[in-house]
C-alpha cells in the first residue's frame, strides 16, 4: 500500500534513515551528537537508534576504561559488515575482483592474469573463479552479497551488453548480468570501464573536489569517462564519450606514434614499447621526444573536443600510461593550449590499474543507496549477541 508523507510508518523510516546517514562515514557517535546532527530530538534519536540496532543497522560500541568522572556516554557506529559489494573488472589482460562493506572499505581483492585472446566462456570461467576465492577467503557466500558491478570495455547498453564494440572476443554475444544473476540473488550492473574509472577518481582519486571531470584512458587503447554535474553521462545507447571513434581525432592513431619510435626494441610488446619511449624521452633522448609529442598532439585533439564541449574542471589522464604523466601532461597541455578557450587543470591518476574495480564498487554502493532510500531494502539480520 502506498504511504503518504504524513503516514507515521513512513516518517518513523525516513527519521531511521536519517541517522542511517548521520552514522555513515562518521566516528562511533552518542544519541545527543546524532540528535546536533540530524535535528531530531534526543528522545526521538534514541528510540530510533534502538530500533537501527534491533535490527542490525547499527551497533553499539562499548566505552573503554575512561578518567571520567561517571557513566561514559554509550556511543552507536553503523555496521558496516552488515553488507558486501563486489567490483569487478573484466579486461583484456587481467581479471581483478574486489570486496568492500557498505562503507567502501576493501575487505577482499584478487587479481589474475587473463589471455587477451580467451573467448567469453574462458573469461568468464576465469571471473567465476576469481569471484569463489575472494568469497572462501573472506568467509562468505553469495547470500552476503548485495550488488554486484562489472566493468568492460566498450560501451555498455541498458541491458550489460556490449553490442557496438569490444576487443574482448567474442564479448558482443555474452550476456553477463545473466550469468552472474544465476548465483548472486541482488541487482547486477555492467557498466564501460572508462566510465567506472572516473567514478573512482571522483570518489578516491584526484578529482574528489570536482564535479565537472573528463577522464581520459590512456593506453594502448584510448577512451573517456564523462561526470557533468557530479552525475556520469551514460548517454542515450552507453556510448557517451567514445569521441575516439571518430578518426578525426586521431585516437587511434595517437599511441602508433610511440611503437613506431626509432630505436624501440623490435621485440618489444606494444605496452612494452610505450614504457621504452616514455623512460627515453624522460632522459632526454631526442627520437623519444618527438614520438612523445606526437602522441600528445594526436591526443589533445580529443581531449580538446571534449573541453570545448563540457567545459570539466578538470581532465584526469589515467590508463596504463599514466604512470608516464610526468613526461606526457607538459606536452598535452601545451598542445590544448593551442585549441581550449579555457584550459582545465590536468591531473595524474594516482590509482593505477585499480581504477576500474574501485569504480565498480562505487556504483555498486550506490545502488544500495538508492534502494535503501526507496525503501526496498530489506534490513540485514541484527547480529548475534
Amino acid at each position: 500500500m502506498a504511504t503518504t508523507g504524513t503516514d507515521p510508518a513512513r516518517m518513523r523510516e525516513m527519521n531511521q534513515l536519517t541517522i542511517v546517514w548521520a552514522l555513515r562515514g562518521n566516528p562511533p557517535s552518542t544519541v545527543t551528537e546524532l540528535a546536533g546532527r540530524t535535528g531530531l530530538s534526543r528522545p526521538a534519536v534514541d528510540v530510533l537508534v534502538q530500533q537501527l540496532v534491533a535490527e542490525g543497522w547499527a551497533e553499539v560500541e562499548e566505552p573503554g576504561a575512561s578518567s571520567t568522572v561517571g557513566r561514559p556516554a554509550r556511543r552507536y557506529r553503523f555496521r558496516a559488515g552488515a553488507g558486501h559489494v563486489l567490483g569487478i573488472d573484466v579486461g583484456v589482460h587481467k581479471i581483478l575482483v574486489m570486496l568492500s562493506d557498505l562503507e567502501g572499505n576493501l575487505v577482499q581483492s584478487l587479481r589474475r592474469p587473463a589471455d587477451p585472446e580467451a573467448g567469453p566462456d574462458d573469461r568468464l570461467a576465469t571471473v567465476d573463479r576469481c569471484v569463489d576465492e575472494v568469497l572462501r577467503e573472506a568467509g562468505m557466500t553469495a547470500a552476503d552479497i548485495w550488488a554486484v558491478t562489472v566493468g568492460v570495455t566498450g560501451p555498455v547498453d541498458a541491458s550489460g551488453r556490449t553490442s557496438l564494440f569490444t576487443p574482448l572476443p567474442g564479448w558482443n554475444a555474452v550476456d553477463p548480468v545473466a550469468h552472474l544473476t544465476e548465483r548472486f540473488g541482488c541487482p547486477v550492473q555492467v557498466e564501460n570501464d572508462c566510465k567506472l574509472a572516473a567514478v573512482a577518481e571522483r570518489w578516491k582519486g584526484v578529482a574528489q573536489d570536482a564535479d565537472d571531470i573528463v577522464y581520459v584512458l590512456a593506453g594502448i587503447r584510448t577512451g573517456a569517462g564523462l561526470i557533468i554535474d557530479g552525475t556520469l553521462r551514460r548517454g542515450h545507447g552507453g556510448a557517451a564519450g567514445e569521441i575516439g571513434a571518430l578518426k578525426a581525432v586521431r585516437w587511434l592513431d595517437a599511441p602508433g606514434h610511440l611503437a613506431g619510435c626509432p630505436g624501440v626494441p623490435a621485440a618489444a610488446a606494444q605496452g612494452e614499447a610505450a614504457a621504452w619511449v616514455f623512460r627515453a624521452a624522460r632522459e632526454g633522448d631526442r627520437a623519444a621526444r618527438t614520438a612523445v609529442r606526437r602522441y600528445a598532439r594526436d591526443l589533445a585533439v580529443g581531449v580538446a573536443a571534449l573541453t570545448l564541449t563540457l567545459d570539466p574542471q578538470v581532465v584526469v589522464y589515467g590508463g596504463g600510461f599514466s604512470r608516464s604523466a610526468d613526461v606526457v601532461l607538459p606536452m598535452l597541455r601545451q598542445e590544448l593550449t593551442k585549441h581550449c578557450l579555457r584550459l582545465p587543470e590536468l591531473r595524474a591518476s594516482t590509482l593505477g590499474d585499480e581504477s576500474v574495480a574501485l569504480g565498480a564498487l562505487r556504483l555498486a554502493l550506490d545502488e544500495i543507496d538508492d534502494r535503501l532510500l526507496g525503501g526496498r531494502l530489506a534490513a540485514p539480520a541484527a547480529p548475534r549477541v
